[in-house]
């Protein structure tokens, strides 16, 4: 029943990796990276309608980053926003938003989510979420998505395929590993395997299933958060949040919960997926000319130049000249040209940049 449905979506991360245009005031999932006039936020939120209630969202952010959400998805109430006072990763995220659904539905199926993804298929992804949603409740399995590699990527983490779960549900199975970003090697040997997939980051399960899941293998982080649970809807909720983070534990829920539960399945997917982590990832997914450049945004002109991404204020004329396999992005106060096989140090280029000039990486 859809009204036993919830979507969470996970909203207060950075984006370093997309600097300069992803900053701490303005982090990548309130930003249109794509050109298409909605910001990663409002394209997530919109993907999930079809699937769940406007009252059944709750989008977990940071403190500093209510106001943007309420402006940038007007349909939700106040409280459906809660408010993080500082990062403490996605288990104690997710923790949160389980409090608040034990309040109101004790029978919920949940989906949680990033905010930030980009999905090609919508059909296909709809399809598969209302599969997911189904396995989990006659399963009672923690569910995640594993999405079928195209190449061999040392920037994701991949789940091993294990024995199939049931032969009425053809793409659901037991996880038998999961692991971390590999490096070159150790990813072409997964991808030639056919028994990994990528790590979506997408979990379902239902609300009961992933309390159990929690009092077994994280229970210190249960018992702060079933403390608050009378708080939740009241004018104490905030404080009683605060004081919660304040003592609970930075983890993620694939090392607290799903690398140790035994209940856990993968549900493997192709509908066109992509994390958009860094600006390498959105550049693959962009439309290029014929010299393979992708120009996301601006009026852009390019001569003997190759490969490259270029993002420029929408107003501002840009021309390229000599360049092959680089990051190309001006912001209104910052410009970075990179090459593209470098990118993984932009995260170092801001820590720099704040500290020789200040705050521009903010």
């Amino acid at each position: 029943m859809k009204e036993n449905r919830y979507c969470v979506i996970m909203a207060g991360g950075v984006g370093s990796r997309f600097w300069p245009l992803s900053k701490t005031s303005s982090p990548k999932q309130f930003l249109d990276i794509l050109g298409t006039g909605k910001s990663l936020l409002q394209q997530t939120y919109e993907r999930f309608k079809p699937i769940c209630n406007s009252e059944n969202f709750l989008i977990v952010t940071s403190e500093e980053y209510r106001d943007i959400v309420k402006e940038q998805i007007p349909d939700i109430a106040d409280e459906q926003i809660l408010a993080e006072p500082f990062r403490r990763n996605t288990a104690p995220c997710i923790a949160y938003a389980n409090s608040y659904i034990r309040n109101k539905n004790r029978d919920a199926q949940i989906v949680v989510t990033p905010a930030d993804h980009l999905i090609l298929n919508e059909n296909a992804f709809v399809k598969a979420i209302e599969d997911g949603l189904d396995f989990v409740e006659k399963k009672k399995a923690l569910l995640t998505l594993g999405i079928k590699p195209h190449r061999p990527e040392t920037g994701y983490g991949y789940i091993q395929k294990g024995k199939d779960e049931d032969n009425s549900y053809p793409s659901f199975a037991k996880v038998k590993t999961f692991t971390e970003k590999p490096n070159a090697e150790l990813a072409s040997i997964f991808y030639e395997s056919g028994e990994f997939f990528w790590n979506s980051g997408i979990f379902i399960w239902s609300l009961d299933s992933i309390d159990k899941a929690f009092a077994k293998h994280l229970p210190d982080v249960q018992s702060l958060f079933l403390m608050v649970d009378n708080k939740i809807g009241t004018a104490d909720q905030q404080k009683a949040i605060n004081d919660t983070y304040a003592e609970c534990k930075n983890i993620s829920i694939d090392y607290g919960v799903m690398e140790k539960a035994e209940n856990v399945c993968v549900q493997t997917v192709d509908f066109g997926w992509s994390d958009l982590g860094t600006w390498s990832s959105l550049y693959e997914y962009s439309a290029q000319d014929k010299e393979n450049n992708a120009v996301i945004k601006g009026k852009v002109l390019t001569y003997d130049t190759s490969n490259c991404i270029v993002n420029i204020p929408k107003n501002k004329v840009g021309v390229v000249q000599g360049l092959n396999n680089y990051i190309v992005v001006d912001s209104e106060d910052a410009l970075l040209i990179c090459p593209k096989d470098n990118e993984q140090q932009i995260r170092q280029f801001t820590t720099d940049v704040e500290t020789e000039f200040g705050d521009y990486s903010v």
